[in-house]
């Protein structure tokens, strides 16, 4: 499996492809470098042959001068523009004496000193001359002084051709040989990249079980570097549990605390049929609505932060609809519903409950035959999001206008006296899907009437 971009292992292995480049490259030019210098020195040290073999024919005077032809060990000296050539040339004079290969013909070599080239140990320069035919050319040549008899400069020069072919091949062969070493360690990167992670992974499995509700803890044993972080994610992991479970006790102690006075002043008014006594009962019992509005609100606000709660969607909607199908049955109401299998909301069951419970209840109430639920799950646009769940619920009753699907959730509106219920139905389920961080839609359905979209977090 390839890294993903941006993780640890990309980075990992991005660093040591480019290090493993560039060793490589490195490696390469030293060892190419050091290959042609040594190559050069080898055909230097074979023209150096030559050269003193001319120094001394020069240095022999005589009728047994062992220039002529073939007499230096080499043939292409005598073919014409073969690339291979000496000369020497006697100095001093008005016009200087020049002796030649035949290969040279008619040409004549340059000389190294005039172009600078500085002389080494025993007074011999090495470099790169153009000769005849603008052909390169290696020379090797010396200043010799035979008293008397004058001094001569000896030169001898060869096409590089061969020099260069055999650099060329090694620089080939190198970088075939380098290629192969780069891949082999780049595999082995990797490798050594998923072995050595396999932990990490394991952990970022055990906290995605955690999440998805299908473990309570993290379990197994961790290398010695990642056991500490593992314990404390497991103590995490309780101390968010604990925390939920005070504050769903004392959430508890509240609404029982609260609901033996407003007990208590129900009755007191209730025994006296007075304006006032009237009064106090509205207020009371609107106060008793709100004191559970908002003690659901809190406990549900303290369930949301829990970690590691799912809820299975299409059971919850299959109930739902046989419970609803049998209470609309005397105005034949069916519901259907098509569920995705393995859709999991990120939450508890008793707020998805109450939501779609809400929803469906309010489709079956205005519906004329027909409500249909639906689900399909919406893929994350990016990792920085997470995967959501839409549950649709589309009716064919009269449906709503658009300013009406604006007013609908607003928390007590009532659009229509005639059906029972006390406003608060939409507005709860809006709240308790913001709470989730999701979002309530409400739209004109295709079968005629309302199209209410719950977008809620899914398990991924």
């Amino acid at each position: 499996m390839w890294p993903a971009s941006g993780s640890i292992a990309a980075r990992l292995f991005v660093s040591a492809a480019l290090w493993c480049f560039a060793i490589l490259l490195v490696a390469g030019v030293v060892l190419s470098t050091l290959y042609r210098k040594g190559a050069e020195e080898a055909f230097d040290a074979r023209l150096g042959v030559y050269l003193r073999a001319l120094v001394a024919d020069v240095a022999t005077p005589g009728e047994d001068s062992r220039t002529g032809p073939g007499q230096l060990g080499e043939p292409q000296f005598e073919l014409v523009l073969s690339g291979w050539y000496w000369q020497i040339t006697r100095l001093g004079g008005e016009k200087p004496e020049i002796r030649s290969s035949r290969s040279l013909f008619a040409a004549r070599l340059p000389r190294l000193a005039d172009q600078g080239v500085l002389a080494g140990l025993g007074g011999a320069r090495r470099g790169y001359v153009m000769g005849p035919d603008e052909v390169r050319l290696r020379m090797v040549e010396r200043v010799i002084d035979v008293g008397d008899q004058g001094v001569y400069l000896v030169q001898v020069a060869a096409t590089t051709h061969d020099l260069d072919a055999e650099a060329t091949k090694f620089t080939i062969e190198l970088t075939v040989t380098f290629i192969l070493l780069a891949l082999a360690l780049l595999a082995s990167t990797v490798f050594q990249l998923r072995y050595g992670l396999r932990p990490l992974r394991r952990l970022q499995d055990g906290v995605a079980n955690i999440r998805r509700g299908e473990a309570e803890k993290l379990d197994g044993n961790y290398s010695n570097d990642l056991a500490p972080l593992a314990g404390e994610l497991n103590l995490l992991v309780a101390a968010n549990r604990e925390v939920i479970e005070r504050a769903r006790t004392q959430v508890g102690n509240l609404a029982h605390a609260l609901k033996t006075p407003i007990s208590v002043i129900l009755n007191e008014a209730s025994g006296e049929p007075t304006p006032l006594a009237d009064k106090v009962r509205e207020q009371t019992q609107v106060m008793r609505d709100q004191v559970t509005y908002y003690l659901d609100r809190a406990r549900v606000a303290a369930r949301v932060q829990a970690i590691g709660v799912a809820t299975e969607i299409e059971p919850v909607l299959a109930a739902f609809a046989r419970t609803f199908e049998k209470i609309c049955r005397d105005r034949g109401v069916s519901f259907h519903v098509e569920a995705a299998p393995g859709l999991r909301f990120m939450g508890e069951k008793q707020d998805f409950e109450e939501m779609v419970g809400n929803v469906m209840d309010n489709a079956g109430k205005w519906a004329r035959s027909l409500v249909r639920v639906t689900t399909t799950l919406e893929p994350a646009a990016d990792a920085s999001q997470r995967d959501a769940v839409l549950v649709i619920i589309d009716d064919d009753g009269p449906g709503l206008s658009a300013s009406q699907r604006e007013e609908a959730p607003r928390r007590g509106r009532r659009l229509d006296e005639s059906k029972p219920g006390s406003g608060l139905g939409l507005s709860i389920v809006a709240d308790l899907v913001g709470l989730y961080g999701g979002k309530l839609l409400l739209r004109e359905s295709p079968e005629g009437g309302l199209r209410v979209i719950l977008r809620l977090p899914a398990v991924s």
